[in-house]
This record gives structure tokens, C-alpha cells and sequence, in this order.
């Protein structure tokens, strides 16, 4: 995926507008649509680490040395880093809370 898609996912995902991240990253509205488009250079290391700081992913992910991930293994990166990030006792909560949803969810198809 291009960095332009990476970008515009995001964006997308975080509910925000051009200008939104444009301003978390300093530049104007009309760079982040160019970014968007693929119509840009190449981005300095400065602009993509404003972004990854700013959507909460590594540079890599944006950089393109990461193409096998996606967004949604980014998300899920971060989140075990924030559930290790935790004290075992929050940890414990968590679980405790992730198993009474798994108990309480009832299968798509019909199928045990």
C-alpha cells in the first residue's frame, strides 16, 4: 500500500480532515492532499515522524519498510503495548472483561 493510501486510511479511520492533520503535522492542507494523491517527493524523515507520532504508528509502517503489515496489525502492536504498559492488576481486569464478552457473544452462523 502507497504512502498516500497509508495516509488517507488514517485519516479516514480517525475521523479527521485534511486540514486536522495538516496541522498536527505542520504543513498545509494542500501538502497532506498532495501526500494523499501520491503528487509529492518523497517526505522528509521530520514530516513522517510528526504523522506516525500523530496517527500512533511506527515510521516504519508509513515508510514503507513495513509493507507486510497492516493497519490493522499496527493497531494491534499498540494495543498489546499499551496492555503490557499496564499493572498486572489492570492486566487482569482486561482479561477478565475480554473473556465475559467472549462468553456473552453468540455465533454468527448459528454454529456451536
Amino acid at each position: 500500500m502507497s504512502l498516500g493510501a497509508k495516509l488517507t486510511e488514517l485519516r479516514l479511520r480517525k475521523g479527521e480532515s485534511l486540514q486536522d492533520v495538516a496541522n498536527a503535522a505542520d504543513v498545509s492542507k494542500t501538502h497532506i492532499w498532495h501526500m494523499e494523491k501520491g503528487s509529492s517527493g518523497n517526505p522528509s524523515l521530520e514530516l513522517l515522524r510528526k504523522l506516525a507520532d500523530h496517527f500512533s504508528v511506527p515510521m516504519s509502517y508509513l515508510a514503507g519498510t513495513d509493507d507486510e503489515s497492516t493497519l490493522e496489525d499496527v493497531e494491534a502492536q499498540q494495543f498489546f503495548r499499551d496492555f503490557k504498559s499496564l499493572s498486572e492488576a489492570e492486566q487482569d481486569v482486561l482479561k477478565q472483561t475480554l473473556q465475559l464478552f467472549k462468553s456473552k457473544k453468540a455465533p454468527i452462523d448459528g454454529s456451536t
